[in-house]
């Protein structure tokens, strides 16, 4: 195994940003970026041994720096949505930023994925990490306490890309942090993931206001087009006549996992079988955001000249459940002060 690193250009405040390459003896390669600690490409063999970067992006530091979509983001404080841009903690209100509607998304400026990061490499005979660290400072988007955070992102010889989440802060606040990578197993340039099939452990789901906001409710798959828990196509019923899926224009949804988030297990698998590619999904967080990328408008300036589509990619994003600070049904997602915030997510390639 090895990493190797190399200049990403400068940012619009003159930041020097690094691209970190690690490479296994299979010949899978992970990028990433210490700006917003992106997720820059994975390459992984199919079943042919042909090599392709499944991860929507982009070729420059340019593009991350305004990455609308969120292209292999870190997101947080508090990833997904958060209704009126508001919580209650400890009998005080605090207020962030609207920037969806009425509603918070991802935290707010500054953005996670748009911040410098420290950087530093370890290096194991079967597993190569990298982790990017930063001081979130107090109200920063909003929110309190000085959150000290770090994501660490490690290759195996495994071909898995290992996502471990870690955080303190000195006051009581709320943390759900993500990652927001777009996954296309034909290739980032191949057009529409509707032929993938797509298995997801779980009974429920989250139903949404038309915001998108959690009602509260936990709701059944069985019966619907929610249903992944046979392995199906997305294209199959992603256009169906169901109150959810015309709201969101295709799945943007949140699971609840069948784990009990004491260890990390299989909770869902991505398949796309002209190639023979395949992406297992491991986490301990309750929930997974399964998103069909609906609403990506044409992004024209994505890696290798590509064009990216509405449901050019699909998201897996393990969390917390969407405004989970506000609804007491749901687990919480506040960190109390001086605990440990501590997650781990595992997205494993293989071929069939």
């Amino acid at each position: 195994m090895n990493i190797t690193q190399k200049p990403f250009g400068k940012t619009k405040t003159g930041e020097e940003a690094t691209l970190y390459t690690i490479t296994n003896s299979n010949g899978m390669k992970v990028s990433f970026t210490d700006f917003g600690a992106n997720i820059v490409s994975i390459i992984v063999p199919d079943k042919k041994g042909n090599f392709a970067d499944i991860a929507l992006g982009f070729d420059n530091l340019e593009g991350y720096e305004s990455n609308g979509p969120g292209f292999g983001s870190l997101i947080g404080r508090c990833a997904n949505r958060i209704s009126g841009a508001k919580f209650e903690l400890n009998g005080k209100i605090y207020e962030l930023e609207k920037n969806e509607g009425e509603n918070n998304l991802h935290g707010g400026k500054p953005a996670y994925n748009m911040v410098m990061y420290e950087t530093e490499i370890f290096e194991d005979e079967d597993m190569i990490s990298i982790e990017f660290s930063r001081l979130s400072p107090d109200m920063e988007q909003g929110f309190p306490g000085n959150f000290d955070y770090t994501v660490t992102y490690s290759l195996t010889e495994a071909n898995e890309l290992v996502i471990e989440y870690h955080g303190v802060s000195d006051k009581d606040t709320v943390v759900n942090l993500t990652n927001h990578s777009y996954f296309n197993l034909s290739g980032h340039n191949s057009g529409d993931i509707l032929n993938h099939k797509v298995w997801i452990n779980a009974n429920q789901f989250t139903p949404t206001r038309d915001d998108l906001i959690p009602t509260g409710e936990y709701l059944d798959v069985e019966g619907t087009p929610m249903d992944f828990r046979s392995l199906k196509s997305i294209g199959q019923d992603i256009d169906s006549d169901f109150g959810p899926l015309k709201q969101a224009g295709g799945y943007d949804h949140n699971y609840v996992l069948n784990i009990n988030g004491d260890e990390v297990e299989k909770v869902a698998k991505l398949v796309e079988e002209s190639s023979g590619r395949v992406m297992e999904v491991y986490t301990n967080k309750p929930g997974l955001q399964f998103y069909t990328s609906n609403m990506l408008s044409p992004v024209k300036n994505g890696k290798d000249g590509a064009s990216y589509q509405k449901r050019a990619g699909v998201c897996f994003e393990t969390q917390y459940f969407p405004n989970a600070c506000n609804i007491e049904t749901f687990p919480s997602s506040i960190l109390k002060a001086g605990e440990e915030y501590e997650f781990v997510t595992i997205y494993k390639f293989l071929c069939e």
